[in-house]
């Protein structure tokens, strides 16, 4: 594998930047489809502007230009590694995305090992015991957190550990004028990511959960598995060694897939929750129609799936040692 994993990386990483080229034609298409420019948002909010002001708004960024001509500065650009300017806010969009960047990673992946170690434990009891009560009880449990909508959920969280027990902030990311630093500034925001971390795991822990049990139900009565349980291991080596490590590779493909989705459920979270990240500034570009930073924000998650599917390829190589990276 080791030998082979240059070439891969190349291969893929090529692959991946054809992908991402192409997904940013399709995406500044796609937005200059709607109707409004940011010239006529800041038109709107200074007031009683002419149309003479709002062609000048036009023409200073660069939008009075025919599109194909725009594409072109816009793909120049980014060939530089050059994400434009927000004019809205005033600052390179790069710049704010690397400001809010952080805050969403952090909530993507605590999120997504809340899910993957409770979806992995609950599934594989489950399997362990099918058809039983504790079956039961964990696929209604997964089957309720499935289908229970995650701004709803976020706000009853809020109202039982926030409001009615006071045991966690309400939102936010850091205490506001608490001026901390060091260790006290990293407990202060894990305890500001609990509830967001719950309300954006429980949905995938609840897939993970079902995926996990019907694999494991499915690698358990393979012929390796009997002739384990021949050999005289104990039921649970057997389970951990070589039912689940098998038993996981549905569920590793599922987390490349559902990396675009996490996105879209963090945007749902962050607002809720006022987490300071890219969802709540995509939210805010939307309604600014800040075109620049909007287009920076979908290239940017564009990159993270596709590094993330590099990722869950090769993890699917050291899972199954059968599978050889081409």
């Amino acid at each position: 594998m080791a030998s082979r994993l240059p070439a891969f990386l190349g291969r893929r990483l090529l692959h991946g930047a054809v992908i991402i080229a192409c997904i940013a034609v399709i995406n500044f298409f796609l937005l200059h489809l709607a109707p409004g420019d940011a010239a006529e948002v800041l038109a709107g909010e200074s007031g009683g502007a002419d149309a003479g002001y709002v062609e000048a708004l036009r023409a200073r960024f660069g939008l009075d230009q025919p599109l194909p001509v725009q594409l072109g500065y816009y793909l120049a650009n980014l060939a530089r590694l050059d994400l434009g300017f927000s004019h809205r806010q005033g600052t390179p969009v790069l710049e704010l995305i690397l400001g809010r960047l952080p805050a969403t990673l952090l909530l993507m992946v605590s999120a997504i090992a809340l899910a993957v170690m409770l979806g992995t434990l609950l599934g594989l009891l489950a399997a362990r015991r099918v058809n039983s009560v504790t079956d039961t009880l964990i696929s209604l449990a997964a089957l309720l957190s499935y289908a229970t909508p995650l701004f709803w959920l976020g706000l009853m969280l809020i109202v039982l550990f926030s409001v009615t027990l006071r045991w966690l902030p309400t939102g936010g990311m850091v205490t506001v004028g608490a001026g901390l630093s060091g260790l006290d500034l990293a407990l202060d925001i894990a305890r500001h990511a609990v509830l967001p971390t719950f309300t954006l795991g429980l949905f995938y822990m609840a897939v993970y959960t079902r995926l996990v049990r019907a694999s494991v139900l499915e690698v358990a009565g393979m012929d390796f598995v009997r002739l384990a349980r021949a050999k005289g291991l104990s039921a649970w080596r057997v389970a951990i060694r070589h039912v689940l490590r098998n038993a996981l590779l549905p569920m590793v493909t599922m987390l490349g897939v559902q990396v675009g989705s996490l996105l879209g459920g963090a945007v749902v979270v962050e607002m809720v929750f006022g987490w300071p990240g890219l969802g709540r500034l995509a939210f805010d570009a939307i309604l600014a129609r800040d075109l620049n930073l909007l287009l920076g924000i979908l290239l940017i998650s564009s990159v993270l799936v596709v590094l993330v599917n590099i990722l869950v390829d090769l993890a699917y190589a050291w899972l199954d040692p059968r599978i050889e990276l081409q």
